[in-house]
């Protein structure tokens, strides 16, 4: 087992002079670093502590249920401290939740980024956020809708649900869709391959199809399932700032961040 040394925490106090209710914070911190359990011994060495201290902390978790003992005597989270974690993380609505994947990827690419959800024929924006640079913004709002058809994130979600070229027939129905700019796609027979596209490739791309000058990339985002895309995440960015091409070559670290994989390899 790597032993891991606890270092200073925010105030500056070192685990060596940290007491009471701190010191049990500190052991508890440190238990999630192990999910496969550390011993007494060992986790006296990680917190820097006098073994019988470290012990009464132990023992007091186990008390509250947010530790407890394997077969092999080792410490490990305990079931209720997993029981509040979970029940917190997901009664989060979800746009609480992406928050910090926006924020990373607008800081990352200098464009806006959005996270919407579909209703019906049409996206709504449930989050956003602005590039800390730049003077150019998009116009677009939390709760605004934008045409299903034509959003990269619109095309994204569709695409796993209209399975067919007679499921999109179906939805498109009788109506006319507005085509927003020249390279709008109107049509079900040219939805459906754009969709079956989407499909084998995993995200969505709005090439000025919604407004000139502006390109988007889209890929989904899971909430509470793996299997099911409750919404979708773009990169909206302009055309003369982001290329598409920048994205699209891009699209496994947009991936990776959204979904939680990222590892920044800068200092």
């Amino acid at each position: 087992m790597t032993i891991r040394h606890a270092t200073s925490d925010a105030n500056g106090t070192s685990p060596s002079r940290l007491v009471g209710s701190d010191r049990v914070l500190n052991v508890l911190t440190e238990l999630s670093n192990y999910p496969n359990g550390i011993g007494l011994d060992d986790m006296a060495k990680v917190v820097r502590s006098p073994k019988a201290t470290v012990h009464r902390a132990l023992a007091s978790l186990c008390r509250a249920g947010l530790a407890s003992r394997d077969g092999r005597g080792h410490y490990i989270l305990g079931d209720e401290f997993l029981r509040m974690a979970f029940s917190h993380h997901e009664s989060r609505p979800d746009h609480v939740r992406v928050q910090p994947v926006l924020v990373q990827l607008a800081d990352r690419y200098g464009e806006t980024v959005h996270y919407a959800v579909l209703d019906s024929n049409s996206i709504i924006y449930r989050s956003k956020v602005d590039p800390t640079g730049g003077s150019i913004r998009l116009t677009s709002t939390i709760g605004g809708r934008n045409p299903a058809h034509c959003t990269a994130i619109g095309k994204l979600l569709l695409s796993k649900q209209l399975l067919d070229l007679a499921a999109v027939e179906q939805w498109v129905g009788e109506r006319t869709l507005p085509a927003r700019t020249s390279n709008t796609l109107t049509t079900p027979e040219a939805l459906h391959e754009e969709f079956v596209r989407i499909r084998s490739v995993g995200y969505a791309t709005d090439d000025e199809e919604n407004e000139l000058g502006v390109n988007c990339l889209a890929v989904p985002y899971y909430f509470s399932s793996p299997a099911v895309a409750v919404g979708a995440v773009s990169i909206s960015a302009l055309v003369y700032r982001t290329p598409l091409s920048k994205l699209v070559d891009d699209v496994e670290t947009i991936r990776a961040i959204v979904d939680g994989r990222f590892e920044s390899t800068s200092p």
